[in-house]
């Protein structure tokens, strides 16, 4: 655990990120060693369903996701304001709404997957391998919701190297069970699934006896798990506004990819396979924006609000100079990153023109996730929620659809950066406003 309300803010905010980056390069090699593996071995239609496959996971978990990250940033306050009784039954409570919404969202997207992707209109012929994919994944979604809540709650303490290691275990392990589920076995897609499911299962399971032996706040027993209703309403207030924000983000990246649909199975695995690439070139921005909400909640509770500023500067800083790096590899590599997923030449033109018009502006989509990582850290979770889906629905579906229909698919991904660069803008201005500030839990 650390205390992140004394010492110097860059290298406070760089130490403690440089493990959560880590940490999430890996969760997303889960998805793209699918991806690699399914491309190669199994065909672009197997691809463009893993790749379709994704935004609904996303959709069903988002809500949830949101509502952890409130209980996240109580967490933060409550260590950073030294009461650890309240910190243990923050942590108590999460993993109890945790269980139960996992269970939930697993049966809801078991029996009705097959019928959104028929909705959006995924080409027949991706359509039976997507659900079958979806269903497998989905039935090991508790471990999931397990794993990535102990990683959440050890950030919100300070701690971001102890989800590192296991996720460094995980990902070896999804590997070679990739390997050997699809390359020797030959189970197709659903060993795909099945890969993660077991990697995921033995991650969180694997840290949770690790913390209950090591840790000296987490000791996780389903017996002695006290549900505070107090805690979980300051929780909801905080978080449901960023799960109703996630939730909408899911359900745009839906109707993004109802769009690209249109365009045909080698446009939604083009479309999949670049999405990879720009989630893999997102981590360093949304992980110095996740350090810097770590950093703010525990500042304010403990009542240091001027060193929350500092933090902000730096991390623009440090997040700024990766993603101008990024943008260039990105721009200059893009044909030879699609060709590590597949040999199919459209595919990779089609996702290379996508990296070429969208990582440049990577600048924009770190400065506004960064900004909008002081406002969750103060729990003001509302305004960024608005700015989040007006710049989405209101800017980015309108003008692909729009554009669209000048250009052609060029006009989809155009209208991303322009959405990122108006989310940034709303983000400073608010931020400008100051409003923020009279949100924190924690009351002096």
């Amino acid at each position: 655990m650390h205390d992140l309300t004394q010492g110097n803010p860059t290298r406070l905010i760089f130490k403690f990120a440089t493990p959560m980056l880590l940490g999430n390069v890996f969760q997303q090699l889960y998805n793209v060693t699918d991806s690699i593996i399914v491309g190669k071995y199994l065909g672009k239609e197997a691809l463009a369903a893993v790749g379709a496959s994704f935004p609904l996971i996303f959709m069903l978990v988002a809500f949830i996701i949101g509502i952890a990250s409130g209980s996240t940033i109580i967490i933060a306050q409550y260590y950073g304001a030294k009461d650890m009784a309240k910190v243990r039954r923050s942590i108590d409570t999460m993993y109890i709404f945790l269980f139960f919404a996992s269970l939930l969202i697993g049966i809801l997207g078991i029996l009705f997957s097959g019928s959104i992707f028929r909705l959006i209109r995924l080409p027949d012929e991706v359509v039976p391998q997507a659900a079958l994919y979806m269903n497998v994944y989905l039935s090991g979604i508790v471990f999931f919701f397990g794993f990535n809540g102990s990683s959440a709650i050890l950030r919100g303490l300070g701690d971001s190297k102890t989800p590192l290691y296991f996720l460094v275990i995980s990902t070896v392990t999804n590997i070679i069970f990739d390997l050997l589920f699809v390359a020797v076995f030959k189970w197709g897609i659903a060993g795909a699934a099945f890969a993660t499911v077991l990697s995921q299962a033995g991650a969180f399971i694997t840290m949770v006896l690790y913390l209950n032996r090591r840790h000296p706040v987490i000791n996780l027993s389903w017996r002695k798990l006290e549900w505070d209703k107090d805690i979980f309403m300051s929780s909801i207030k905080i978080g449901v506004p960023t799960g109703f924000q996630q939730t909408f983000v899911s359900l745009g990246m839906l109707a993004l990819l109802r769009i690209v649909n249109d365009y045909g199975t080698d446009t939604v695995a083009a479309y999949s396979v670049a999405g990879r690439i720009d989630g893999l070139a997102a981590l360093p921005a949304m992980n110095f924006g996740q350090a810097l909400s770590t950093y703010a909640g525990q500042n304010i509770g403990a009542n240091r609000i001027h060193r929350v500023k500092q933090g902000l500067i730096a991390t623009l800083n440090m997040s700024g100079a990766v993603a101008i790096v990024t943008s260039i590899l990105i721009m200059i590599f893009r044909t030879q990153l699609m060709a590590l997923f597949t040999t199919d030449a459209e595919v990779i033109q089609i996702g290379a023109r996508y990296l070429l018009i969208v990582s440049g502006f990577y600048l924009f989509f770190s400065s506004m996730f960064v900004i909008g990582g002081v406002m969750r850290g103060a729990g003001d979770t509302v305004v960024p929620m608005f700015i989040t889906l007006f710049s989405l629905w209101a800017v980015r579906i309108p003008l692909a659809a729009f554009l669209s229909k000048r250009i052609g698919v060029d006009g989809i991904w155009w209208a991303i950066p322009i959405a990122w660069f108006l989310g940034m803008a709303l983000s400073y201005i608010y931020y400008r406003n100051g409003n923020w500030k009279k949100k924190a839990v924690v009351k002096y």
